[in-house]
């Protein structure tokens, strides 16, 4: 069974039929994106009696890894296994779940609309985008067929369980080479390919040269198996370099489509042009919040669940703010018409 089986055969039993009735009612939230960071925002939202919407095409980041780590309470969990229990825990307090790819998005007066590859047409208050990125690897033959088991890119997530083995680097550029320095703490037996990186600067080889790695300049070809585990990576000159877990540097690409065509703001960061949003998840559009991967490019598991958490806390705030205004202009209503009849 591949890893979005197991997402859909989690999550099915309890599923709505995909596009049930979205258009019904105003929602106070929706969320576009169901992985770590837009569920967190949904059960707090949820839980303080939101009308909450979720739309999740199944896509997580992390579906292509068997474990997570770093999770408190969580280390070495399925992170299809989180996802599905957060199906569980949103709609245990109401909270609504679609599996449904949104399309377009766009301001209205109420809100936003959002409208889904099905025809599908939901209207909210607020706007949560949690679509994360999706990673593109370097185009060799065997690369992602082993990622997320044998290849890997964050020694946060994976460093420890490389602990004394013989680790590959595959920089993809000079800046890259942060990773060979952290996985040193792991192993005595790195090996850093810098054919995708290009010449390094020498002081940069004689950095790693002097922290015990090795450096390999010549190209990598093909990724080497036996059965289902990496063996090492072939080179252009037909000999193999044995190793036990590869390190890639994956470039990530925003699935910022929604947020684009809303108009919101981007900042420069050391990957490129990114969503910018303030320490509550807050974009430069009124409303409209982006967590997880979508707000931060590097967030870990933890992280991406601390942000949503963080928009669904601020967003609460508003709306409470917004319902107590109301009440006080009827309350200022009601004493004018109160004070005219007395005349």
């Amino acid at each position: 069974m591949t890893h979005d089986d197991r997402l859909s055969a989690a999550s099915a039993p309890h599923s709505p039929a995909q596009n049930s009735d979205i258009s019904g009612e105003l929602w106070d939230v929706i969320i576009i994106g169901g992985g770590a960071a837009g569920l967190s925002a949904a059960l707090i939202l949820a839980r303080a009696r939101r009308r909450v919407l979720v739309l999740d095409a199944h896509e997580p980041r992390n579906r292509f890894a068997p474990h997570m780590h770093g999770v408190l309470s969580r280390d070495g969990y399925s992170p299809l296994d989180l996802v599905a229990d957060g199906y569980r825990e949103v709609r245990a307090v109401d909270g609504v779940i679609e599996n449904a790819r949104v399309v377009e998005t766009r301001a209205t007066a109420d809100g936003f609309e959002v409208v889904t590859d099905s025809g599908g047409l939901a209207t909210g208050r607020r706007l949560i985008v949690a679509t994360g990125t999706r990673d593109r690897l370097p185009d060799i033959p065997g690369l992602a067929e082993q990622w997320g088991r044998g290849v890997v890119a964050c020694p946060y997530c994976d460093g420890y369980e490389a602990s004394g083995t013989a680790i590959g680097v595959l920089a993809g550029s000079v800046m890259g080479l942060h990773v060979a320095h952290m996985l040193r703490a792991y192993s005595n037996d790195i090996t850093v390919f810098t054919s995708l990186a290009g010449e390094l600067p020498e002081d940069e080889r004689m950095l790693l040269e002097e922290r015990g790695m090795r450096i390999d300049d010549r190209t990598v070809t093909h990724v080497v198996t036996e059965g289902d585990s990496i063996t090492g990576l072939g080179l252009a000159d037909g000999s193999v370099a044995a190793l036990d877990v590869v390190f890639a540097q994956p470039t990530p690409t925003a699935l910022d489509e929604p947020l684009r065509q809303l108009g919101v703001a981007q900042t420069e960061t050391p990957i490129g042009l990114w969503t910018a949003v303030d320490g509550f998840g807050r974009t430069s559009v009124d409303g409209v919040f982006a967590v997880g991967n979508s707000g931060i490019p590097n967030a870990l598991v933890p992280i991406a669940m601390g942000s949503g958490a963080m928009a669904a806390l601020t967003i609460n705030g508003e709306l409470v703010a917004e319902d107590v205004a109301a009440a006080s202009a009827r309350v200022a209503q009601r004493r004018g018409v109160d004070a005219g009849v007395g005349h």
